[in-house]
Formats: structure tokens, sequence, C-alpha cells
């Protein structure tokens, strides 16, 4: 099954308002790329402007993270709804940081991810295991127990993407092995496929951790991997722009 490639690039909390410069060079950049599908993440503060700019370009814009409900008291929060009234057409879930640092389960990342539904964003939905968890060889239990508690049930209009980010990697400059990515994105494949059918064929699954354009051809050049969420490497266009060319 034929699978569009999607790099996303996930800028996390950095860029203010000049940042916009860089966008337009992504935007300029993706004019060349046919093959891929480029999304840009920023911090909420940017995203109204980021998706003005990129409104009828070959870009999307995207959000980090989103709460569970559509409205209500929850002070600093930011619904699904207002996401895609800011002009957002995906938003990142479960991110490992967001796991770590803010204490979300298994049950909100998932919570998350039908709100996304709700909306009309598509879910980027993160897992990956930590360095223990792989060194005690528990890396395939793990990313088993968050897809199966992450994802949404089987539904007509479901749309998602995973990312597989395993934690150690993120950040750090060390990347798996080919063999390990390619083992963990087939695994993740199957437990798609049998729960979800033709949908999880259907569905992309990213590589995520230290993507860089020194060793992008060697990691989405890896069979189910289906693009990239980057991180620090989507900040400057030039160098996302070199990742997203391994794939148009």
């Amino acid at each position: 099954m034929q699978r569009r490639p999607l790099v996303a690039g996930n800028w996390k909390m950095n860029g203010l308002k000049s940042s916009a410069a860089e966008l337009d060079k992504i935007i300029a950049g993706a004019r060349q790329l046919v093959n891929a599908e480029l999304m840009v993440c920023p911090p909420a503060t940017l995203l109204q402007e980021f998706a003005t700019a990129a409104r009828g370009s070959p870009v999307a814009i995207g959000a980090q993270d989103c709460h569970v409900l559509a409205a209500g008291a929850y002070t600093g929060d930011i619904s699904a709804e207002m996401l895609k009234d800011a002009g957002a057409q995906a938003v990142i879930v479960g991110h490992s940081e967001r796991r770590r640092y803010h204490g979300e389960t298994d049950a909100m990342v998932r919570g998350k991810a039908l709100a996304a539904r709700r909306a009309g964003l598509l879910a980027i939905v993160c897992v990956g295991e930590t360095r223990a968890e792989r060194d005690a060889g528990h890396a395939r239990p793990v990313v088993r127990a968050q897809l199966d508690g992450s994802l949404p049930e089987p539904a007509d209009d479901l749309v998602f993407a995973v990312a597989y980010e395993p934690v150690w990697a993120i950040g750090s400059g060390a990347t798996p092995g080919r063999g390990d990515i390619a083992e963990m994105h087939a695994f993740i494949r199957q437990r798609l496929s049998a729960r979800y059918g033709d949908v999880g064929q259907g569905t992309r699954i990213l590589y995520g951790g230290s993507v860089k354009p020194a060793n992008a051809e060697e990691l989405l050049t890896i069979d189910d991997v289906d693009g990239a969420l980057v991180g620090g490497a989507s900040l400057k266009a030039e160098e996302f722009l070199a990742i997203a060319a391994v794939c148009g």
C-alpha cells in the first residue's frame, strides 16, 4: 500500500515572531518536493500566524498538544477545537516529554487523540521506550502497551499517524541501528493491521529521535518508515528541507 511520507517538524518551546523567516524558507523549498508532505508544528503563540502564512502552500501547520475537552475552566490549556480554529491541521499527542514532564498516561493520550478526531485534526500519536526499558528487553512490551492504551478504537472516520520515538534517542544524537528500527516499525505495523485492518495498513508510522540531514537517508529508507518527526533540525529550514528531500 502506498503511503505518502510525512516529515513533521516539532519546534517544541522554541520560536518567536522572527522565526517566520524560517517558515517562509521551508514553504519555498517545499514547492520543489512533490512526494512528501511537510508539516511544521510551532509553539501555540505562533500557530495562527504560521497557518496564515502557509495557507495555500504545500506546508501543513500542526500543534504540539491539546486538551481532552472542547472547552471549560482549564486555565492555560488549549482545546483541539481552538487549534483547528487557529488554522492547525494536526496535533502531536503523547510525546515523551509530555508523558515524562506532565505525567500523561496512555489513557490521557487516548483522550487527546479522540479530541483531535472530534475537531477534525490529524493526531500524531507518539510511542517509544526508555534506554532502561530497551536494555532490559522490554521495548516491544512497552510500545505495545502504549499503542493499545493510547490509540482510539476503530471507527469509520478514524485517521491518525504514529510516531515511534525511542526516548533515549531524542536530542541525544544517538539513534538505534537500522535493524532495530525496522524491527520496531514492522512490529507497530503488525499491531495496527491486526487492530484496524486496512486503516492500519494505510497509517503512516514516522520515526523520530535525533533525525538530521546526515542520517536522514539511512533512517527514512527503512521499510515501514513513512517519514519523520523531527526536533531540533526542523528549526532551520536548510536542515529540515534536506531531511524532507530524502522522501521528496
